[in-house]
């Protein structure tokens, strides 16, 4: 970005400065009126502000003041044929970048512009790389539960304890991983985030510990595992609940000997990791259908910190939904709006069966269909209508391609059983399958007639 505004109220010097930059290759625009001149300010983004002291309608400075109280990211350099020593103090202190006596120097004009030009885009840089890093760890909400939740943290975070994140797709287990890190002494180590259910069984091992070279078909080169390369920070496994028994096993040996064992190696190597673990599933229940090992169940659970879901907690969604309508709004470059009372109240009335994930999600949506600066709750019903297909809840509510599946396979089912009168042999014909088949999906998604 490389725009240029000149405010100065003598034509000829805007037009021969115009001329300079515009052969520089500059984007230059100038305005004789400082109130004309504040006002493209506000209609465009500019680099640069080359601003004159003297004026009838407004004087430099004024200009300069209300420039900086609106804490636009812009340098800005006078130009006055007054170059005092007072002058160029009073400026500096009210935040110009530079002062250049008229009549103006070529040269030094051209490196002012440049030097002012880079300020203002590293500080644009600098913005949206805070922005950029408060965004992937900041947990927002004001209601109890929440509160309750960051307390817990503050409390957890600075010692070496392993901690259980429990709670729906959706909830924010990662965002509550990561501020547990944040907060501890490993801060400034390394974050390791594992995904257990997007790893197939015969990879997570290999995912986890590592392999050596030739240790099975496609081994071509030694492979250093998550546990080694979160040594001495904290090594986050999600959705573990779906990890295979034969890798619990390995991974309660870790932490029993503070060792791993690379795939097809023989060494044993010393590792330092804090384990923050997280699952959306029933671990107790895990355990009975012997699908979880229950002393890793344990070594895991010593602080357990569970996120209820948002429909639990609607108190949080004023302010989930004015940082996600600011976010996605600077994000798509959009005009800020606002979401109005009843939108609000309307938004909380809503299921929100997949969490704050399916309400990002919904903002997003809202505001790229939606214009004007205010959204009212007859603008936003229509997304939410019965008539909108299910399948788009499905995806907002599945945190992978497997989970989709799932929760779609069980919405297909209750359909049928429901077309056929929950007449079991009727439906398994209808979706040809055998009895038995049905019977096993229905208690694998826990599908009961309703009295």
């Amino acid at each position: 970005m490389n725009s240029i505004l000149i405010i100065d109220d003598e034509k000829e010097i805007c037009e021969s400065i115009k001329i300079i930059l515009d052969y520089e290759g500059y984007n230059v625009n100038y305005s004789t009126s400082a109130s004309t001149g504040i006002a493209k300010l506000s209609e465009q983004q500019y680099s640069c502000l080359l601003l004159d002291i003297q004026m009838p309608e407004m004087n430099g400075f004024e200009v300069l003041n209300k420039v900086k109280e609106n804490n636009r990211d812009i340098s800005v350099i006078i130009i006055s044929a007054h170059g005092s020593v007072e002058n160029a103090i009073k400026a500096t202190r009210l935040g110009a970048f530079d002062f250049i006596e008229k009549p103006i120097d070529r040269d030094k004009l051209l490196i002012s512009i440049r030097n002012g030009v880079e300020q203002t885009n590293l500080l644009l840089e600098n913005k949206e790389i805070k922005k950029s890093i408060s965004d992937t760890g900041e947990i927002l909400g004001q209601s109890k539960p929440i509160k309750n939740i960051l307390e817990l943290i503050e409390k957890v975070a600075p010692t070496e304890t392993r901690v259980l994140v429990t709670g729906e797709n959706g909830t924010g287990k990662e965002l509550v991983a990561k501020a547990i890190h944040r907060q501890s002494a490993r801060k400034d180590k390394p974050f390791i985030e594992v995904n257990c259910a997007a790893i197939p069984n015969e990879l997570i091992e290999s995912e986890l510990f590592g392999h050596e070279k030739g240790s099975f078909t496609g081994a071509i080169q030694q492979r250093i595992g998550k546990f080694e390369l979160a040594n001495k920070g904290t090594i986050f496994l999600d959705e573990i609940g779906d990890m295979s028994l034969q890798a619990q096993a390995k991974v309660l040996r870790a932490i029993e000997d503070s060792k791993i064992e690379r795939v097809g190696g023989t060494r044993k190597i010393e590792v330092d990791v804090r384990i923050v673990a997280a699952t959306n599933k029933n671990l107790k229940e895990e355990i009975e259908k012997g699908n979880f090992r229950e002393d890793l169940f344990h070594r895991l659970n010593v602080i357990p910190i569970n996120i209820p879901p948002l429909r639990e907690r609607t108190d949080d969604i004023p302010l989930l939904v004015k940082n996600f309508a600011d976010d996605i709004s600077n994000k798509h470059k959009k005009p800020p709006v606002k979401f109005d009372d009843d939108a609000i109240k309307y938004l909380q009335s809503l299921p929100w069966s997949g969490n704050v994930r399916e309400l990002k999600n919904a903002v997003e949506r809202i505001i790229i269909l939606i214009d004007g600066k205010i959204i009212s709750k007859k603008d936003i019903e229509f997304l939410f209508s019965p008539s909108k297909s299910s399948i788009d809840n499905i995806i907002d509510a599945s945190n992978s391609f497997q989970e989709f599946k799932e929760k779609a396979e069980k919405a297909f089912i209750i359909r049928q059983l429901n077309s056929n009168d929950w007449n079991i042999s009727k439906t398994a014909e209808v979706l040809e399958i055998q009895r038995s088949h049905l019977y096993n999906k229905m208690k694998k998604y826990g599908i009961e007639k309703e009295e």
